[in-house]
């Protein structure tokens, strides 16, 4: 009788682990069931159902626009792929920082609704008591510092945060901050490295980069920016491993193509 080699499933303590021998945690976004098969049975760390399918997804110019029901909808496709890494889903825009009530009661839905394994939460000092009484109930919770997408409109830019040294204070003392109200990791997007390297040794949680530097634990990409999908988004700190948007463009002026010309399908195609 075959005997099914037993999955090793990714939790926030392995995560913790990860952070105290040294090995850098992998993180990518995805938004469906076929994209999170594939990125689990590659053996990504993390999944993150991002508050980016509103961009990738549906279009929008920023996160703001996804409700509550949309990221539901996305991580339960996601969990349905997986089999062995965590997944964690963005609470969105105008479902947590109201009051920490609310906060609580969108972080249960995703929990109940989804089969997901934690949720993620833009901010700090500010949302602090959200964090709390969501950890209180027993769902882990990752923050994010830094560029903060959500709060776009009241940066007024996608550029670099945390340049002016009031600024970088701010985000050592909310890092701390969201590591003593119980955060199991911290997303640092788009900060100096030196500010990222200093953050990362000073926490004993593990930090995600994302436009943050080397010195992470770890390092997430929005997977459609990674693969080429979205070919107009080339920052600095994006590394595109295909050209998608080529590839996928090519395959289908080929089938276009072949359908015109009556070559497609041949005898060997049908019934």
């Amino acid at each position: 009788m075959s005997v099914n080699k037993e999955i090793k499933r990714v939790t926030t303590h392995t995560l913790q682990k990860m952070k105290e021998t040294g090995e850098r945690i992998s993180m990518l976004t995805a938004y469906d069931f076929s994209f999170g098969r594939i990125l689990d049975e590659a053996g990504i760390d993390i999944i993150l159902v991002g508050d980016s399918a509103s961009n990738v997804m549906a279009g929008h110019e920023t996160t703001l626009p996804i409700t509550l029901d949309q990221m539901i909808y996305h991580a339960q496709s996601v969990v349905r792929g997986i089999r062995r890494c965590l997944v964690v889903v963005d609470l969105p825009f105008g479902s947590y920082q109201g009051n920490s009530k609310e906060a609580l009661a969108s972080a249960i839905r995703i929990m109940k609704e989804t089969g997901a394994h934690a949720i993620k939460m833009e901010g700090g000092e500010e949302v602090v008591e959200g964090i709390r009484r969501i950890i209180s109930a027993g769902v882990p919770v990752m923050g994010h510092l830094g560029l903060t997408p959500q709060s776009i409109y009241q940066f007024g830019t996608y550029q670099v945060r945390a340049k002016e040294e009031a600024e970088a204070e701010k985000l050592r003392r909310d890092a701390l901050l969201l590591q003593e109200a119980g955060c199991f990791a911290i997303v640092l997007e788009k900060i100096p490295a030196s500010l990222a390297a200093s953050v990362s040794k000073s926490l004993h949680i593990p930090t995600i980069g994302i436009g943050a530097g080397g010195a992470c634990d770890g390092q997430v990409l929005v997977m459609h920016d990674m693969l080429g999908i979205n070919h107009e988004f080339k920052p600095r700190f994006l590394r595109q491993y295909l050209n998608l948007y080529e590839t996928v463009g090519n395959a289908i002026r080929e089938y276009i193509s072949d359908v015109k010309s009556g070559d497609f399908p041949n005898e060997k195609e049908q019934y």
